[in-house]
């Protein structure tokens, strides 16, 4: 157990002797743990070279009457453990410098790797469920009309993804939304978690999982053809192609559960009056409570408390984040 801290197995067996008996001679030693004396001396002679053990007494009488005690294991074997954890943690680094530099030079050399191309439908349906069965965290969605591979009421792999916590967020395109059964089933998908946005149109369609790989039909119109699809796993493609996802969903409006339970597309109705819409406002473009309070004619202290009750509508706890839902719920 101790050979991490260079102590073979019999030197451990005498060291844990002399930690439990405080301080032995080479017969006591011997006579326990079942040795040679020659043996034992030879053990102790090595530990003392090392400092795993001392004498216990300064100047003994004679050499066979030596009696030796072990050193502090904290002292000892602490010094020890730390030095080779200083030694893993450089190792460490020098071996994550190393993979880095490995995955840049087989981009380099194997860029054909970091794109795959599937061939038909089977081929792609069976990545759409892989990539959701193994998701982590995070998925992102194009969801265009005219489904050529798996329509979204058949994807069960999305609920279970959802039920073991996976954020999946889904940009739909409004003529899909118009499709048979499928506001029901988004409606559905959002009371599990996913969070939902239309647009009228999408350039794409696409999954994104996990922000490592990504899949991409090549083809907008299959037809009757076999429709084929890019598997992107990481590099600079994959990085546009979120950058893309993220551009649509911020100008994209948000679905949502109504009352009744049917799926309504817009923000919430805003809170507000249009008296704290105009503080608001002044407080977005950045004008200072002193310059607000004078232009609404109220004391600064009223300015202040007016703002505290819209952030506590908006459930904001800064003034940025006041800013970040105003924005994202459109009340301005």
């Amino acid at each position: 157990m101790l050979e991490t801290v260079g102590l073979d197995p019999l030197e451990e067996r005498v060291y844990r002797f002399l930690v439990t008996a405080a301080e032995a001679d080479v017969t006591d030693l011997a006579g326990e743990l079942g040795l040679d004396i020659a043996t034992a001396e030879a053990a102790l002679r090595s530990m003392e070279a090392r400092g795993l053990v001392r004498p216990a007494v300064p100047e003994p009488a004679a050499p066979a009457e030596r009696r030796f005690t072990a050193v502090a294991p904290d002292i000892v074997l602490g010094a020890r453990l730390l030095r080779q954890q200083q030694s893993l943690d450089w190792a460490r680094r020098e071996v994550e410098q190393l993979a880095e530099e490995h995955r840049g030079n087989a981009r380099r050399r194997d860029a054909d790797r970091l794109v795959e191309v599937l061939p038909n439908r089977i081929a792609m349906r069976e990545q759409l469920e892989h990539l959701q069965e193994n998701a982590r965290e995070e998925v992102l969605c194009f969801c265009r009309g005219r489904a050529i591979v798996m329509h979204a009421t058949e994807n069960d792999e999305e609920l279970d993804a959802l039920r073991r916590g996976v954020v999946y967020r889904v940009i739909y395109e409004r003529d899909l939304l118009e499709e048979p059964g499928m506001q029901a089933n988004v409606a559905y998908g959002v009371k599990l978690g996913e969070s939902a946005r239309a647009l009228p149109r999408l350039p794409v369609r696409l999954m994104v999982v996990d922000r490592e790989v990504g899949l991409m039909p090549l083809v907008r119109h299959a037809g009757t053809a076999e429709p084929t699809a890019a598997l992107i796993r990481g590099g600079e493609l994959l990085e546009v192609l979120i950058a893309l996802f993220d551009s649509y969903w911020d100008r994209a409006t948000p679905l949502r559960i109504a009352e009744d339970g049917a799926l309504t597309e817009g923000t919430h109705p805003c809170p507000l009056n249009s008296d704290d819409l105009y503080l608001l406002s002044l407080l977005v473009a950045g004008v200072p409570d002193k310059s607000i309070a004078s232009q609404l004619g109220l004391s600064q202290r009223t300015v202040q408390r007016r703002l505290s009750h819209i952030m506590e509508l908006a459930g904001a706890q800064t003034r940025m984040q006041l800013a970040w839902h105003a924005a994202r719920e459109r009340w301005l």
